[in-house]
Protein backbone atom coordinates (compact mmCIF):
# COMPACT_ATOMS: atom_id res chain seq x y z
CA UNK A 1 0.00 0.00 0.00
CA UNK A 2 2.93 2.38 0.72
CA UNK A 3 4.13 1.95 -2.86
CA UNK A 4 0.71 2.89 -4.24
CA UNK A 5 0.51 5.87 -1.91
CA UNK A 6 3.90 7.08 -3.17
CA UNK A 7 2.83 6.64 -6.78
CA UNK A 8 -0.45 8.50 -6.35
CA UNK A 9 0.62 11.31 -4.07
CA UNK A 10 0.57 9.79 -0.60
CA UNK A 11 -3.08 10.48 0.25
CA UNK A 12 -4.82 8.00 -2.01
CA UNK A 13 -6.21 5.97 0.89
CA UNK A 14 -6.47 8.75 3.45
CA UNK A 15 -9.48 8.33 5.69
CA UNK A 16 -9.94 4.66 4.89
CA UNK A 17 -7.62 3.42 7.63
CA UNK A 18 -7.04 -0.34 7.78
CA UNK A 19 -10.07 -0.91 5.56
CA UNK A 20 -7.96 0.15 2.58
CA UNK A 21 -6.06 -3.15 2.73
CA UNK A 22 -9.31 -5.08 2.53
CA UNK A 23 -10.44 -2.99 -0.42
CA UNK A 24 -7.15 -3.65 -2.17
CA UNK A 25 -7.55 -7.39 -1.59
CA UNK A 26 -11.02 -7.19 -3.14
CA UNK A 27 -9.36 -6.26 -6.42
CA UNK A 28 -8.46 -9.93 -6.80
CA UNK A 29 -12.16 -10.84 -6.56
CA UNK A 30 -12.97 -8.20 -9.16
CA UNK A 31 -10.33 -9.66 -11.47
CA UNK A 32 -11.78 -13.14 -10.95
CA UNK A 33 -15.26 -11.83 -11.81
CA UNK A 34 -13.95 -10.16 -14.98
CA UNK A 35 -12.24 -13.37 -16.03
CA UNK A 36 -15.43 -15.32 -15.34
CA UNK A 37 -17.42 -12.91 -17.50
CA UNK A 38 -14.79 -13.01 -20.23
CA UNK A 39 -14.85 -16.81 -20.32
CA UNK A 40 -18.64 -16.91 -19.76
CA UNK A 41 -18.25 -19.12 -16.69
CA UNK A 42 -21.26 -17.40 -15.07
CA UNK A 43 -19.61 -17.17 -11.65
CA UNK A 44 -19.96 -13.41 -11.14
CA UNK A 45 -23.09 -13.63 -8.99
CA UNK A 46 -21.64 -16.35 -6.78
CA UNK A 47 -18.40 -14.39 -6.38
CA UNK A 48 -20.32 -11.25 -5.45
CA UNK A 49 -22.47 -12.91 -2.81
CA UNK A 50 -19.55 -14.92 -1.43
CA UNK A 51 -17.58 -11.70 -1.03
CA UNK A 52 -20.46 -9.85 0.64
CA UNK A 53 -21.28 -12.74 2.97
CA UNK A 54 -17.67 -13.27 4.01
CA UNK A 55 -17.24 -9.55 4.70
CA UNK A 56 -20.41 -9.27 6.81
CA UNK A 57 -19.84 -12.56 8.63
CA UNK A 58 -16.21 -11.84 9.52
CA UNK A 59 -16.92 -8.28 10.65
CA UNK A 60 -19.77 -9.57 12.83
CA UNK A 61 -17.68 -12.37 14.33
CA UNK A 62 -14.88 -9.89 14.95
CA UNK A 63 -17.11 -7.70 17.11
CA UNK A 64 -18.60 -10.76 18.81
CA UNK A 65 -15.17 -12.16 19.65
CA UNK A 66 -14.07 -8.82 21.02
CA UNK A 67 -17.09 -8.82 23.30
CA UNK A 68 -16.49 -12.41 24.44
CA UNK A 69 -12.79 -11.74 25.07
CA UNK A 70 -13.71 -8.80 27.27
CA UNK A 71 -16.18 -10.91 29.27
CA UNK A 72 -13.67 -13.77 29.71
CA UNK A 73 -16.51 -16.11 30.71
CA UNK A 74 -16.25 -19.85 29.91
CA UNK A 75 -20.01 -20.02 29.40
CA UNK A 76 -19.82 -17.67 26.41
CA UNK A 77 -16.86 -19.60 25.04
CA UNK A 78 -18.72 -22.90 25.22
CA UNK A 79 -21.86 -21.32 23.78
CA UNK A 80 -19.98 -20.02 20.73
CA UNK A 81 -18.32 -23.41 20.19
CA UNK A 82 -21.76 -25.02 20.42
CA UNK A 83 -23.10 -22.69 17.74
CA UNK A 84 -20.12 -23.54 15.50
CA UNK A 85 -20.82 -27.26 15.91
CA UNK A 86 -24.52 -26.80 15.16
CA UNK A 87 -23.83 -24.85 11.97
CA UNK A 88 -21.23 -27.41 10.89
CA UNK A 89 -23.65 -30.28 11.56
CA UNK A 90 -26.38 -28.58 9.56
CA UNK A 91 -24.00 -28.02 6.65
CA UNK A 92 -22.89 -31.65 6.67
CA UNK A 93 -26.47 -32.83 7.05
CA UNK A 94 -27.48 -31.06 3.84
CA UNK A 95 -24.61 -32.74 1.99
CA UNK A 96 -25.58 -36.16 3.30
CA UNK A 97 -29.22 -35.96 2.29
CA UNK A 98 -29.27 -39.64 1.28
CA UNK A 99 -28.25 -40.74 4.76
CA UNK A 100 -30.94 -41.26 7.43
CA UNK A 101 -30.58 -38.73 10.28
CA UNK A 102 -27.48 -37.24 8.62
CA UNK A 103 -27.66 -33.99 10.60
CA UNK A 104 -27.88 -35.83 13.92
CA UNK A 105 -24.98 -38.09 12.93
CA UNK A 106 -22.93 -35.04 11.99
CA UNK A 107 -23.82 -33.26 15.21
CA UNK A 108 -22.75 -36.18 17.39
CA UNK A 109 -19.56 -36.96 15.47
CA UNK A 110 -18.38 -33.35 15.09
CA UNK A 111 -19.29 -32.57 18.69
CA UNK A 112 -17.52 -35.68 19.94
CA UNK A 113 -14.36 -35.01 17.95
CA UNK A 114 -14.28 -31.36 19.01
CA UNK A 115 -14.99 -31.97 22.69
CA UNK A 116 -12.50 -34.83 23.00
CA UNK A 117 -9.70 -32.94 21.25
CA UNK A 118 -10.17 -29.70 23.19
CA UNK A 119 -10.57 -31.64 26.42
CA UNK A 120 -7.27 -33.46 25.93
CA UNK A 121 -5.46 -30.23 24.99
CA UNK A 122 -6.75 -28.46 28.10
CA UNK A 123 -6.13 -31.39 30.45
CA UNK A 124 -2.54 -31.72 29.21
CA UNK A 125 -2.10 -27.95 29.65
CA UNK A 126 -1.22 -27.45 25.98
CA UNK A 127 -3.68 -24.54 25.90
CA UNK A 128 -5.32 -22.65 28.72
CA UNK A 129 -9.10 -22.58 28.71
CA UNK A 130 -9.38 -18.93 27.72
CA UNK A 131 -11.50 -17.44 24.92
CA UNK A 132 -8.38 -16.19 23.13
CA UNK A 133 -7.00 -19.73 22.90
CA UNK A 134 -10.03 -22.02 22.78
CA UNK A 135 -12.21 -20.18 20.26
CA UNK A 136 -9.60 -19.99 17.44
CA UNK A 137 -8.44 -23.55 18.12
CA UNK A 138 -12.03 -24.75 18.35
CA UNK A 139 -12.86 -23.06 15.06
CA UNK A 140 -10.04 -24.91 13.30
CA UNK A 141 -11.10 -28.22 14.85
CA UNK A 142 -14.80 -27.79 13.99
CA UNK A 143 -14.02 -26.75 10.40
CA UNK A 144 -11.80 -29.75 9.76
CA UNK A 145 -14.17 -32.11 11.60
CA UNK A 146 -17.03 -30.90 9.41
CA UNK A 147 -15.08 -31.75 6.26
CA UNK A 148 -14.19 -35.18 7.58
CA UNK A 149 -17.75 -35.96 8.67
CA UNK A 150 -19.08 -34.87 5.28
CA UNK A 151 -16.61 -37.05 3.38
CA UNK A 152 -17.37 -40.10 5.52
CA UNK A 153 -21.15 -39.76 5.43
CA UNK A 154 -21.37 -39.07 1.69
CA UNK A 155 -18.84 -41.72 0.67
CA UNK A 156 -20.33 -44.45 2.86
CA UNK A 157 -23.84 -43.66 1.70
CA UNK A 158 -22.81 -43.66 -1.96
CA UNK A 159 -20.87 -46.91 -1.63
CA UNK A 160 -23.73 -48.69 0.10
CA UNK A 161 -26.05 -47.56 -2.69
CA UNK A 162 -23.67 -48.57 -5.48
CA UNK A 163 -22.78 -51.91 -3.90
CA UNK A 164 -26.13 -52.78 -2.42
CA UNK A 165 -26.31 -56.22 -4.06
CA UNK A 166 -22.92 -57.15 -2.63
CA UNK A 167 -23.92 -56.05 0.86
CA UNK A 168 -27.26 -57.86 0.74
CA UNK A 169 -25.56 -61.03 -0.49
CA UNK A 170 -23.31 -60.98 2.56
CA UNK A 171 -26.33 -60.43 4.79
CA UNK A 172 -28.11 -63.39 3.17
CA UNK A 173 -25.07 -65.56 3.97
CA UNK A 174 -25.37 -64.68 7.65
CA UNK A 175 -23.10 -61.65 8.00
CA UNK A 176 -24.05 -58.88 10.39
CA UNK A 177 -24.53 -55.34 9.15
CA UNK A 178 -21.07 -54.43 10.46
CA UNK A 179 -19.45 -57.34 8.65
CA UNK A 180 -21.40 -56.78 5.43
CA UNK A 181 -20.44 -53.11 5.24
CA UNK A 182 -16.86 -53.40 6.52
CA UNK A 183 -15.30 -52.76 3.10
CA UNK A 184 -17.39 -49.64 2.55
CA UNK A 185 -16.72 -48.53 6.14
CA UNK A 186 -12.96 -48.69 5.66
CA UNK A 187 -13.01 -46.97 2.28
CA UNK A 188 -15.08 -44.09 3.62
CA UNK A 189 -12.75 -43.60 6.57
CA UNK A 190 -9.66 -43.80 4.36
CA UNK A 191 -11.00 -41.28 1.85
CA UNK A 192 -11.81 -38.84 4.65
CA UNK A 193 -8.40 -39.14 6.30
CA UNK A 194 -6.24 -38.92 3.16
CA UNK A 195 -6.43 -35.10 2.86
CA UNK A 196 -5.21 -34.40 6.41
CA UNK A 197 -2.55 -37.11 6.17
CA UNK A 198 -1.23 -35.71 2.87
CA UNK A 199 -1.27 -32.19 4.28
CA UNK A 200 0.68 -33.35 7.33
CA UNK A 201 3.26 -35.13 5.17
CA UNK A 202 3.87 -32.14 2.90
CA UNK A 203 3.56 -29.27 5.38
CA UNK A 204 6.50 -26.90 5.07
CA UNK A 205 7.44 -28.29 1.65
CA UNK A 206 4.72 -27.01 -0.65
CA UNK A 207 3.00 -24.46 1.59
CA UNK A 208 3.25 -22.61 4.89
CA UNK A 209 0.03 -23.31 6.86
CA UNK A 210 -2.30 -20.65 8.20
CA UNK A 211 -1.36 -20.74 11.88
CA UNK A 212 2.34 -20.51 11.12
CA UNK A 213 1.88 -17.77 8.54
CA UNK A 214 -0.35 -15.78 10.88
CA UNK A 215 2.17 -15.89 13.71
CA UNK A 216 5.02 -14.83 11.43
CA UNK A 217 2.97 -11.92 10.06
CA UNK A 218 2.17 -10.95 13.66
CA UNK A 219 5.88 -10.72 14.42
CA UNK A 220 6.60 -14.06 16.10
CA UNK A 221 9.86 -15.86 15.41
CA UNK A 222 9.74 -18.68 12.82
CA UNK A 223 10.68 -21.25 15.50
CA UNK A 224 7.75 -20.22 17.70
CA UNK A 225 5.46 -20.32 14.67
CA UNK A 226 6.69 -23.81 13.77
CA UNK A 227 6.03 -25.08 17.30
CA UNK A 228 2.44 -23.83 17.21
CA UNK A 229 1.90 -25.24 13.73
CA UNK A 230 3.10 -28.68 14.80
CA UNK A 231 0.65 -28.63 17.70
CA UNK A 232 -2.16 -27.58 15.37
CA UNK A 233 -1.36 -30.22 12.74
CA UNK A 234 -1.19 -33.10 15.21
CA UNK A 235 -4.28 -31.80 16.97
CA UNK A 236 -6.23 -31.83 13.70
CA UNK A 237 -5.09 -35.36 12.87
CA UNK A 238 -6.52 -36.53 16.18
CA UNK A 239 -9.74 -34.53 15.80
CA UNK A 240 -10.33 -35.84 12.27
CA UNK A 241 -9.71 -39.40 13.41
CA UNK A 242 -12.18 -39.14 16.31
CA UNK A 243 -14.77 -37.49 14.08
CA UNK A 244 -14.26 -39.87 11.15
CA UNK A 245 -14.57 -43.00 13.27
CA UNK A 246 -17.71 -41.84 15.02
CA UNK A 247 -19.28 -40.62 11.75
CA UNK A 248 -18.54 -43.93 9.99
CA UNK A 249 -19.88 -45.97 12.91
CA UNK A 250 -23.09 -43.96 13.19
CA UNK A 251 -23.63 -43.82 9.42
CA UNK A 252 -23.34 -47.56 8.86
CA UNK A 253 -25.72 -48.21 11.75
CA UNK A 254 -28.26 -45.81 10.22
CA UNK A 255 -28.49 -48.04 7.14
CA UNK A 256 -29.23 -51.29 9.00
CA UNK A 257 -32.33 -52.21 10.96
CA UNK A 258 -32.17 -54.04 14.31
CA UNK A 259 -32.87 -57.22 12.32
CA UNK A 260 -29.66 -56.60 10.32
CA UNK A 261 -31.53 -55.67 7.14
CA UNK A 262 -30.19 -53.01 4.79
CA UNK A 263 -32.56 -50.06 4.68
CA UNK A 264 -33.58 -48.61 1.32
CA UNK A 265 -30.75 -46.22 0.51
CA UNK A 266 -31.90 -42.62 0.46
CA UNK A 267 -35.01 -43.35 2.53
CA UNK A 268 -34.99 -42.39 6.23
Amino acid sequence: MEILNDLFGGDLFAGLGDLSRVLLAMLFVAVAALISRWQRADLEKDLFWATVRSFVQLIAIGYLLELIFQQDNPVWTLLLLGVMVLIAARTTGRRGENTPRATLIALVSIGFGTALTIGVLVLLDVFAFTPQAIIPIGGMIVGNAMTTATLVIVRLSDDLAAQRNEVETKLALGATGRQASLTQFRRALQSAMVPIIDTTKTVGLIKLPGAMTGMILAGASPIEAVQLQLIVMYMLVGANTFTGLSAAFLTYRAFFSPAQQLRVVGQP
